[in-house]
């Protein structure tokens, strides 16, 4: 089996951060967004290949995963921003049967979705999804009453199914999933303007491709950031934080500091993500993520995402700050800098 991984969006909705990185390199509970997604196939004997799609500084997404994981990856730019079907589509000339596609925000318990168990359904795909109250802000999963999906409905107005489309998918047949995707260009069927993949998988369903769904109970988000926060205090909930020495400091668990970060004076979590080299001293830090070589002096923080070489000083605030910038409420003595 092959694993398509699209991560060549923009992620606009998490500027400034993503101005001096891609969104799948955000860090959440002690690593990348992408790194908490590629440790479902790692060591995973039926995944043949990772087949990631790139575009916006594609080259960072390349470095990670090569120094980071063993498996036998490929990397393909998508030069124009056609949409999730398009992107897919450039993997065709290197999957020749079964597949795996998952978007790069969409974080699942590995239980649910073990690609070695893939093989076993006897259907032509499957959907995961995952149950809601008020489906209208997603993308829902019609079934019918033996459980076969109908139809794919984007934000509908009136809630037809609970059932939401969480961005990950099993084909059997990627050949047929491709020239579906060919038909849906050629008759220039879009959704918000680009080419949205599970029109294609309604042309495949009209056709008699049958697809099931399968049901997860953990879905988390990475795209916006609120949903970061809340990923990374269920993931240093569930088992991704570390018991660092507390050296002075008070730290309330659950949390991941790196060990090269330096503390002092300050009191640490509960969920709280610390970066590699990062320095606190004398600051309250809780529900947040500090990332790497930042500093963090004299301020109290809450709900706040604090990118990468950063300095904050003297604030009590909830603080979006993107990479290599600087907040400072601190008056400075006259001729002093």
């Amino acid at each position: 089996m092959k694993v398509i991984v699209p991560v060549a969006g923009l992620g606009t909705r998490l500027k400034p951060h993503t101005y001096s990185k891609p969104k799948p390199l955000l860090t959440v509970a002690g690593k990348p967004v992408l790194g908490h997604i590629l440790d479902m196939f790692n060591g995973k004997k039926y995944v043949e290949e990772v087949i990631f799609i790139t575009g916006y500084m594609g080259e960072m997404i390349e470095q990670y995963v090569k120094a980071n994981y063993p498996f036998r990856s490929r990397f393909i730019e998508q030069k124009e921003l056609k949409g999730q079907a398009d992107a897919v589509y450039l993997a065709r000339d290197f999957v020749d049967k079964d597949c795996m596609i998952i978007f790069s925000d969409t974080l699942v318990d590995i239980k649910e979705a073990d690609p070695d168990t893939l093989p076993n359904i006897r259907e032509d795909g499957l959907i995961f999804v995952k149950e809601v109250k008020d489906p209208r802000r997603f993308g829902v999963v019609v079934t019918d009453q033996a459980g076969r999906v109908t139809e794919f409905i984007e934000k509908p107005d009136e809630p037809v199914s609970n059932n939401v489309n969480i961005g990950l998918y099993y084909v059997k047949n990627s050949q047929k999933m491709f020239r579906a995707i060919e038909q849906l260009v050629q008759r220039k069927i879009q959704t918000q303007g680009e080419y949205f993949l599970v029109d294609a998988f309604n042309i495949m369903i009209n056709q008699g491709q049958v697809f099931t769904t399968r049901t997860v109970d953990v879905w988390l988000d990475a795209g916006k950031p609120d949903t970061m926060l809340s990923t990374n205090r269920y993931l240093l909930e569930h088992g991704h934080s570390n018991r660092p020495k507390a050296n002075g400091n008070i730290i309330i668990q659950p949390v991941f500091i790196a060990a090269s970060a330096d503390i002092e004076g300050s009191i640490i979590g509960p969920c709280v993500t610390v970066g590699e080299n990062s320095v606190i001293r004398h600051s309250i830090v809780s529900d947040s993520i500090i990332d790497s070589y930042s500093t963090i002096q004299h301020a109290i923080l809450h709900r706040s995402l604090i990118g990468s070489n950063a300095k904050v000083r003297g604030t009590s605030h909830i603080l979006n700050v993107g990479d290599s910038s600087q907040v400072d409420f601190v008056q400075q003595e006259p001729g002093k800098k």
